[in-house]
């Protein structure tokens, strides 16, 4: 999938860090060669022969405890009583597992357990007897060189079958191939048609890729509204990229239904917890700054921490700020002079922060220095 940040968007509202010290923030064809060997279909699991025994309620008054004339408990665990004690009758007999009889492909399946060779063995076959499903997964082995030599061109050629033949991942691989390889307008316009495609047939990359081609196409307002429906979706489906620029759009765009712009935090939360560190430094800044949904410092501080840890230079800036203001945690100026240092080694300088370490005593950013290169070397 291609990731594309999201910089229109959070162009759209600047927000201030820091506001009364507090946060604001191919070959021509393919060569026939022997039908290889057929996918054979389940022939249904057999039925569930083993049953449960229902167990037998046990009696309240066999296992009743001794008591005292004060009714209390004697020493000891109370044995307690049981589901069945309590319900009164037994449990019913779970239900029999549903037998599977859709078809097996054995191909994906070894694919999918890291048997390459046997997969491309199994669907190289059906790709060249024309299944579109087959040239897809073949096309994938031999794109990423999985237990085979890599070979772009000849998996460019496989995703073309796969798309020609209906299978919306081929299609959704071989537009951004075209993107990526060719220049030429035409190219470029038969790599949107085949993401729309794809996209309106359910593959969710295609849905926020071809999101971002409309905004792309139509820089501002109209390509935000056009890409939603399509970001949704592809939200729905777990993409990250899309639950981040959903949440971007519903803060920012006016005139949006309320149910919406109530779940821009939602979805913010969604992306940030599926490891997108760009989604887990901005939900830091909202949950400071109160943006769509209450504050909560405490909160905020962990997603900025696991932002900076993931190494993320502006969520390392942000954390300096956090620890100099107290937001979330408690003051630590070596602390905040250390996630400073390390800030600044991958290229971002803040002069407010700057200021700050400068305003340190030279024990104390002697102690940031070396708690930085501890960090770094991971000791």
């Amino acid at each position: 999938m291609i990731r594309a940040v999201f910089f229109q968007i959070c162009r759209m509202v600047p927000v201030a860090f820091l506001a009364t010290a507090a946060l604001v923030a191919a070959p021509a064809s393919a060569q026939t060669v022997k039908k290889g060997p057929a996918v054979t279909a389940d022939d249904g699991a057999a039925d569930a022969k083993d049953q449960t025994p229902a167990a037998e309620p046990a009696s309240v008054e066999d296992k009743s405890a001794t008591k005292t004339d004060k009714d209390k408990p004697v020493d000891g665990p109370s044995s307690g009583l049981s589901v069945l004690d309590r319900m009164g009758a037994d449990l019913p007999a779970l239900p029999a597992e549903k037998p599977f009889a859709g078809k097996v492909d054995e191909a994906y399946g070894a694919f999918q357990r890291g048997r390459y060779l046997t997969a491309m063995e199994l669907a190289l076959p059906r790709a060249q007897l024309g299944d579109p499903a087959a040239q897809t997964l073949v096309a994938e082995i031999l794109d990423r060189g999985l237990g085979v030599k890599r070979n772009r061109d000849q998996a460019m050629f496989w995703y073309e079958q796969a798309a020609g033949g209906g299978d919306p991942t081929g299609m959704f691989k071989y537009a951004v191939l075209l993107m990526e390889r060719s220049s030429s307008k035409e190219d470029r316009k038969k790599a949107d048609e085949l993401m729309k495609k794809a996209a309106d047939l359910g593959n969710a990359s295609a849905q926020f890729n071809y999101g971002q081609v409309l905004v792309a196409d139509s820089p501002g307002e109209k390509g935000l509204r056009d890409a939603l429906p399509y970001y949704e979706k592809s939200a729905e489906q777990g993409i990250a990229d899309a639950q981040y620029a959903l949440s971007q759009i519903y803060i920012n765009l006016t005139d949006l239904p309320e149910e919406k712009t109530r779940r821009a935090r939602e979805w913010l939360l969604r992306a940030a917890r599926a490891g997108f560190d760009t989604a887990q430094l901005d939900l830091g800044m909202w949950l400071v700054n109160g943006t769509a949904g209450d504050r909560d410092y405490e909160a905020g501080f962990k997603w900025m921490k696991r932002a900076a840890d993931g190494g993320n230079p502006v969520a390392q800036s942000k954390l300096a700020q956090l620890y100099i203001h107290a937001l979330g945690t408690r003051p630590d100026p070596v602390e905040a002079a250390k996630w400073f240092v390390l800030a600044r080694r991958a290229g971002l300088n803040d002069p407010s922060l700057e200021d700050f370490y400068l305003g340190l005593n030279d024990e104390q950013q002697k102690a940031a220095v070396t708690a930085a290169n501890k960090y770094r070397s991971g000791s």
